[in-house]
């Protein structure tokens, strides 16, 4: 009787949590976010936010780069908290295994036989979409055989990340690494 107990209070709980998710008003299809009631750190919702996000691995294949998504639920949360999306500039900066996450559906089909398609596409057509640069690291895309050709036409490259990254943060972008 208490093992049932327990699996139900387990059960209510993580229903509970999923119960919360909220979609976003910009990529409602990507990056929900909880609704957080009253933060003691109140939101800067005027000044402008420029952000890098540091992508440089994957998870799994058969579903988008949570570190990709990121930048969806970035966009998502901020406008919910009454930040204009004209106030945010985000870029993503895609290095490490991660670069193979920017491949066309056949060259990413070839690479990942399971997979029919690439699930980062949508993803990254939505973010390109709504203003988000997607760079990818010549280094990384080079030694994992990623290139123009067969990547997203989305998607910018670049000599290295670290390049990326430097002149992202000279130009204000603040760096978020995961």
């Amino acid at each position: 009787m208490n093992k049932y107990f327990f699996l139900l209070i387990i059960l209510f709980t993580f229903s509970s949590f999923s119960q919360n998710l909220i979609e976003g008003e910009i990529i409602p299809e990507y990056g929900k976010t909880y609704p957080v009631k009253s933060p003691g750190f109140k939101t800067d919702t005027v000044s402008k936010m420029k952000v890098v996000f540091d992508v440089n691995r994957s998870f799994a294949e058969d579903e988008p780069n949570k570190l990709i998504e990121t930048a969806a639920r970035y966009l998502n949360m901020h406008e919910n908290a009454g930040v204009s999306p004209e106030n945010m500039e985000i870029a993503l900066v895609i290095h490490g295994k991660a670069v193979q996450d920017v491949l066309k559906n056949k060259p990413y089909n070839e690479r990942f036989p399971d997979e029919a398609v690439n699930p980062n596409i949508p993803l990254i057509e939505a973010l390109v979409n709504n203003g988000v640069q997607v760079i990818v690291c010549g280094q990384s895309a080079t030694h994992y055989k990623v290139f123009p050709e067969n990547s997203d036409d989305n998607v910018s490259f670049a000599l290295s990340a670290m390049t990326a990254l430097v002149q992202l943060q000279n130009k204000n972008y603040r760096l978020i690494k995961f």
